[in-house]
Order: structure tokens, then sequence, then C-alpha cells
């Protein structure tokens, strides 16, 4: 996966019969990914397999569906019209930036993480609908997020169509069981 709508590109490994190079970083340049090595292959010319940090993988993925479901317990608890102004998400944490009148209580912040760790616990199945036309997608009900470029037909992840839908390109989880345990901090 390369970097994109907040999510951060793979690590991994580039392997040859010769040498295996440290991917760092994954990004899109021109509609191509891009690999940002720490090193310049000695061979070029072999044939290399590419291997995500699996670990890594799974972390950031748990992390960008929870950023799906707190999405969602923020416009239940703050209003309908919290949107989505920015994000992190990687391996370790996730960071949401989105637009509210003030800043939230200590109670709204209990409210949010009870509703997105009920979500977890229901271990709603993800569904990826790919290649949607747009006007479906808008149809479903899905939420557009901040600064994404779409073209004529999208990616829609849904859990739960009466919760969460939304147009994303980004990896996921299975099921929202696989995310753990949500905080705010």
């Amino acid at each position: 996966y390369a970097e994109s709508g907040g999510q951060v590109g793979d690590k991994g490994t580039l392997t040859s019969e010769k040498e295996t190079l440290q991917v760092v970083d994954t990004k899109k340049d021109n509609n191509q990914i891009v690999h940002i090595v720490t090193t310049e292959p000695k061979f070029p010319e072999n044939e290399f397999i590419a291997k995500v940090n699996e670990a890594k993988r799974k972390l950031t993925t748990a992390n960008h569906s929870a950023t799906h479901l707190m999405h969602s317990g923020l416009r239940e608890v703050l209003g309908e019209h919290v949107e989505q102004k920015g994000s992190l998400v990687n391996d370790e944490r996730l960071r949401f930036d989105f637009s509210h009148f003030g800043a939230m209580s200590a109670e709204e912040i209990i409210h949010v993480e009870r509703i997105v760790n009920n979500r977890i616990r229901e271990n709603i199945v993800t569904d990826i609908a790919k290649d949607i036309p747009m006007d479906e997608a808008k149809q479903m009900g899905a939420t557009a997020l901040f600064g994404e470029k779409y073209g004529e037909k999208v990616r829609v992840v849904t859990f739960n169509p009466e919760f969460s839908v939304e147009l994303c390109g980004g990896t996921h989880v299975n099921a929202t069981g696989n995310i753990g345990y949500f905080k705010i901090v």
C-alpha cells in the first residue's frame, strides 16, 4: 500500500537471488508505486519479490478501520456537521482531525469510546465494494473524506450500512473485532 489518504505507506523488503533491500516507505508518484529503500540495488536487472512487513500492516489496518468507526461515533455524539479534516494512520496510532464548534467534554469522549468499542465487540464483517459508480455510492449514503480525489468509480467501505459507509482506498480489517480496543488519548 502506497501512502494515501492519511494512511502511511507499507514497509518491508524487496528480495532477489542476490540481495535483499529494506523498504522504508512506499509512495505514489505519477500513478506509479515507488518503493523507497535504504540502499540502491546492486543488481537492478534481477527479479525482486516484494514482501510487506505483515505485523506493521496489520496494526496500521486496525487503526485505519478504527478511524472509520470513530468518525461515525463522533457524528453520532457531536452531530452530523462533524467532518474529517485530516488524519494520520500508522502502526502505532491514529490521529483524526475534525471540525466541531469546540473542545469535546470528558463525557463526550467517553461516549464516543463506548460507541466505537461496542462496534468492535460486535465484530462487524467489513464490506468493501469496488468500482461503484459515484452516484450509486452517494445513494448508499457514502461519506467522502477530506482531501481525497475521486474518479467516476469508487471504493466503498462499510461497517454496518446504518453506522459507517465511506469512500476509501485504504487497507481495512476483515471484521471490527480485529481492531482490539479503542481509546482516545
